[in-house]
């Protein structure tokens, strides 16, 4: 099962990078049959590798939940390189590592958590405490008042950041 499911997610992806490369449908038929074989060899492979003890990661309501969640990153995404580019201009910057304490109980949804961080302009996760999970954020405006109370409240550094991982993750 493990190996099928593997196989089918690398026959995807790799549908999905060649798309419009020929005329079978959207694919040459060398690229479907390459595409296959490549997918089987990755299946044998890393089957095991990918695909853990439970199935959660396949559930379709986890999957839409990530496609919904990328709307509010993609937001504070956009809100980000906008505050980050007048940082830059006005040079009114006060850097700092803040520690937050987001919560999370899975090693997935740190991880979603840690990536959006970093994805996100103007903060960096920096390092995870693997005992309590909480994240070391490097963020690049912080009032000096804020540092007094740490691990701190994480809206005002990843925003529902944490809650999205939360309802994807577990």
């Amino acid at each position: 099962m493990k190996f099928l499911i593997t196989a089918v997610v690398a026959y995807v992806v790799y549908l999905l990078l060649t798309i419009g490369s020929g005329t079978v449908l959207l694919w040459s038929t060398g690229e479907l049959i390459i595409g296959a074989v490549l997918a089987i060899a990755v299946g044998a492979v890393f089957g095991n590798r990918f695909v853990g003890r439970n199935l959660r990661m396949l559930n379709p309501v986890r999957w839409f939940t990530f496609l919904v969640y990328l709307f509010p990153f993609f937001w504070a995404m956009a809100k980000a390189n906008f505050d980050v580019a007048y940082r830059v201009i006005t040079g009114r910057i006060n850097p700092a590592i803040v520690k937050i304490n987001p919560k999370l109980d899975r090693s997935l949804a740190i991880t979603m958590l840690a990536t959006s961080i970093t994805l996100t302009p103007g903060t960096l996760s920096v390092d995870v405490d693997p005992e309590s999970n909480e994240l070391y954020v490097h963020w690049i405006n912080i009032d000096p008042e804020v540092l007094k109370d740490m691990p701190r409240d994480y809206h005002p550094i990843c925003h529902s950041f944490p809650d999205w991982a939360r309802r994807i993750a577990n």
